[in-house]
C-alpha cells in the first residue's frame, strides 16, 4: 500500500477524531474565562466585556420594552422565553442544553463562548498558553474585521426589531479586546 494513502487516510481520520471532540465540547461560561481574562496582562477583557451591552444581553429581554416588542412582533411568548428573542441575547435557543457545563449561566447574556466558541477543551492555562493547541481544541480567533463584522451581522441586522443601524468600527472600537503585546 502507498504510504501516502496511508498518511493521508490517518490525517483524515485524525481531522474527524478532533472535530468531533471539538463538536463536543461544553460551554463553561464567563466566569471560567474571567479567572484569566480581567488582568493587565490580558488586557482586562472580562471588564471590557462586562461594560458592554452583550453582558446584559439577557437582562434586556426581562423588561416590559423587550416584551412590548415580542407582541407586537406577534410572539406568544415574553421576550425572555422566546426563541427569537434567545437567538441574539444568549445560547439557548441555538445550543443544545446538554451542552452547558454547571457552570455555564445563561443570564449571562452574550459571552466569550458566543463568539469564541465552547470552552471546556481549552479552557486550561497549559492549553490557552499555546495558540495552535487552542484553536485545535476549538478556539476561534479571529484574523480580520470582516470575519468579526460577519460574525457580529448574524444578530446585529435588518431582522431585529431593533435595528436601527450597524457601524462595525464604532461598534468594534466598543468592544475590542486583545491582549496588549508583551512588551
Amino acid at each position: 500500500m502507498n504510504a501516502r494513502i496511508v498518511l493521508a487516510g490517518l490525517t483524515a481520520v485524525l481531522i474527524i477524531l478532533s472535530s468531533a471532540s471539538v463538536a463536543q465540547n461544553k460551554y463553561v461560561g464567563v466566569k471560567m474565562c474571567s479567572m484569566c481574562h480581567k488582568t493587565e496582562k490580558q488586557g482586562k477583557q472580562f471588564d471590557i466585556w462586562k461594560g458592554s451591552k452583550h453582558a446584559g444581553a439577557y437582562a434586556a429581554l426581562a423588561t416590559e420594552a423587550a416584551n412590548k416588542i415580542a407582541k407586537d412582533k406577534g410572539l406568544k411568548a415574553a421576550a425572555v422565553e422566546a426563541k427569537e428573542c434567545l437567538e441574539c441575547h444568549t445560547l439557548a435557543a441555538t445550543v443544545d442544553a446538554k451542552l452547558f457545563d454547571q457552570g455555564f449561566d445563561l443570564k449571562e447574556g452574550v459571552q466569550c463562548e458566543t463568539c469564541h466558541g465552547p470552552g471546556s477543551a481549552y479552557k486550561t492555562i497549559t492549553i490557552m498558553k499555546d495558540k495552535a493547541k487552542a484553536q485545535a481544541a476549538g478556539l476561534r480567533f479571529y484574523t480580520d474585521d470582516a470575519a468579526i463584522e460577519g460574525l457580529c451581522k448574524t444578530c446585529h441586522n435588518e431582522t431585529s426589531p431593533t435595528f436601527k443601524s450597524f457601524n462595525f468600527k464604532e461598534s468594534w472600537a466598543k468592544i475590542k479586546h486583545t491582549v496588549p503585546k508583551a512588551g
